[in-house]
């Protein structure tokens, strides 16, 4: 089955497979959201299936809970658990300083919240991920709805000083309506091109009223797993400031693509 996959998929699945590693008997992790998290949900389900790993999960959305579930892993809220041993996440950037952009799949509220309530952060993404400066990607802002055009205006306003090649600003959408984030929430999406200083951006956007957050996880994760089509991963240790490499075996009859 693997075979069948594309190889931004299969870069995402071994990535995911490797991270899935880090879990081990009893601890509390932090379950992220978006397309390369959901394939840490299913190898680690199919650990809980396969091996009998017991740990508890918290998942940084109803989507991300919903596929736990499914396959069989503990959930608890981030209440319950007080604090996490460990969140693994994906990102839609990062650069060699393991400064992240996330928010493409809109959950960067709970996704800030779990990975800063945990002992570390692992991040697992395709090679394609990796990008000299932030920016290409579009950085998503939440703001509440209430005067969230006044918010979006003062955002404008900001921008004009801060080191950016972009101001564009588009109000994320779901179809004809704006899109709502698990907390009801607006998204604001950032077309900066480039972000030369991300972490006096993440300043200052949390600065200006209406603003939640943004996506910008500037000293948050500690390691990061790049998956590459040919099955390859790198593990990065921004502490230790180490790098290895392997091979990810592929099992072609691998019960977690039962159900894809």
């Amino acid at each position: 089955m693997t075979g069948e996959l594309s190889p931004i998929d299969k870069a995402k699945f071994v990535a995911a497979k490797r991270a899935a590693e880090f879990v081990e008997d009893g601890m509390r992790v932090g379950l992220g959201t978006g397309s390369t998290a959901a394939w840490l949900v299913r190898c680690l389900g199919e650990k809980v299936r396969e091996e009998g790993l017991k740990f508890r999960g918290v998942p940084t959305s109803t989507r991300t809970a919903e596929l736990a579930r499914e396959v069989g892993i503990e959930v608890i809220t981030l209440d319950e658990a007080r604090w996490l041993d460990l969140t693994i996440d994906g990102a839609d950037e990062f650069d060699g300083e393991l400064s992240l952009i996330k928010g493409g799949g809109g959950a960067l509220l709970q996704e800030k919240i779990v990975a800063t309530a945990s002992d570390q952060m692992v991040v697992i993404a395709d090679a394609a991920k990796e990008v000299e400066t932030l920016g290409a990607f579009p950085l998503p802002v939440e703001v509440i709805p209430f005067g969230w055009t006044a918010s979006q205006a003062l955002i404008e306003e900001a921008l004009v000083s801060m080191d950016v090649m972009g101001r564009q600003i588009t109000l994320r959408m779901d179809g004809d309506a704006a899109y709502r984030t698990d907390e009801g929430n607006f998204i604001l999406d950032l077309h900066l091109t480039r972000i030369g200083n991300p972490r006096q951006l993440a300043l200052i956007l949390n600065q200006i009223p209406g603003v939640v957050e943004n996506g910008l996880f500037i000293d948050i994760c500690d390691q990061v797993v790049i998956g590459y089509g040919d099955g390859r991963v790198e593990v990065r240790d921004i502490n230790a400031g180490t790098t290895s490499e392997e091979q990810v075996a592929l099992a072609e009859n691998d019960n977690l693509f039962r159900d894809i």
